[in-house]
């Protein structure tokens, strides 16, 4: 079994890991920030794909995946301490000292700052920028990670891989982890990605070429550890998926080795087809005007249901929707 330097890391590799995301404005602009556009710079609060505006809901989104904690991130989540707090306590109120929460930041909290976390953020995981690599022994970081750390604070530093990241080698015996994710092309820094002649590894992933390769010096350390991009969509969120599929799927839904669920849904039916009623109670709903039931019945006895017929496959409990395929 593959073991984590971060205890946080556990859970994400099970996909038990809730992703609370409390807010896209964040102070910095670094280039290589893969945000999107959806988020980037919008004060919005998503559990999750689901956008959210209480604590209630971040609850009911993580009872419906059986998540185990929750991982905070933004934007810059101490951008809005209150709200950081807000969350995190009525997460632990309702699952419990053991639902295991960490917290992203850019910034290098003070003792006073960390202080109101004691008891709410088990793992405290700064993101210095890379301007200040170069100096990171002596960086406020270094002291805030070395706090944060004798207050009992799991601490470390999670970072994209760079070019630059062996000048973190001299911050290593400080903290209890160092997480580079591999670097990861996206919409909104994709302009600068080309400015700096950097590729695409494949076709299938958002890998940047090489970001591997420059680390291979410094994953030596046991205490670090070198997140794929690859592993954050064929584990980390597959198995997040497949949790939440097992709980919120209909008797209809099929659920899919990815974690999607599959289903049919008709369009412009007077009433519900005579060969969809067949199938039972609970094997067909009502949906926004429209009839939603197993795929297989349209495939089946399409000829004998009215109405324009889809199948569609989507992330579960009403979540994004991946493919929609016409059926004649």
């Amino acid at each position: 079994m593959e073991t984590f330097p971060a205890s946080g890391c556990r859970f994400c590799h099970e996909g038990a890991k809730m992703v609370l995301f409390i807010t896209g404005v964040c102070h910095r602009s670094c280039w290589y920030c893969p945000l999107s556009r959806e988020r980037k710079g919008k004060d919005q609060v998503y559990a999750n794909e689901h956008r959210i505006s209480s604590p209630d809901e971040a609850i009911a989104e993580a009872r419906n995946m059986r998540a185990k904690g929750t991982g905070i991130t933004g934007g810059e989540p101490l951008g809005v301490p209150d709200r950081v707090l807000s969350y995190a306590r009525r997460l632990k109120e309702e699952f419990g000292p053991g639902h295991h929460i960490h917290l992203y930041t850019s910034y290098a909290p003070s003792e006073k700052e960390l202080s109101e976390f004691l008891g709410v953020i088990d793992e405290i995981r700064m993101h210095p920028p890379v301007s200040c690599w170069k100096e990171i022994g002596t960086s406020e970081y270094l002291r805030s990670a070395e706090v944060a750390s004798a207050m009992g604070f799991e601490t470390g530093f999670e970072v994209p891989a760079l070019p630059e990241i062996d000048l973190l080698i001299p911050a290593l015996s400080h903290l209890h982890f160092l997480n580079i994710n591999e670097l990861e092309w996206g919409e909104t820094n994709a302009h600068e990605m080309r400015r700096q002649h950097l590729a695409l590894e494949d076709s299938i992933h958002n890998a940047v070429e090489g970001s591997r390769a420059w680390c291979r010096n410094i994953v030596k350390n046991e205490n670090v550890y070198f997140c794929s991009s690859a592993f954050k969509d064929s584990v980390q969120l597959r198995n997040r998926l497949i949790r939440t599929a097992e709980t919120t799927a209909r008797p209809f839904d099929e659920i899919s080795d990815d974690g999607t669920i599959i289903y049919g849904r008709i369009e412009g039916a007077l009433s519900v087809p005579e060969a969809v009623r067949e199938l039972g109670p609970g094997m067909y709903e009502e949906q926004e005007g429209a009839i939603e039931t197993a795929w297989w019945i349209l495939f089946e006895r399409g000829d004998e249901i009215e109405g324009t017929k889809c199948i569609i496959e989507r992330y579960p409990n009403r979540g994004i929707i991946v493919e929609v395929t016409p059926l004649r």
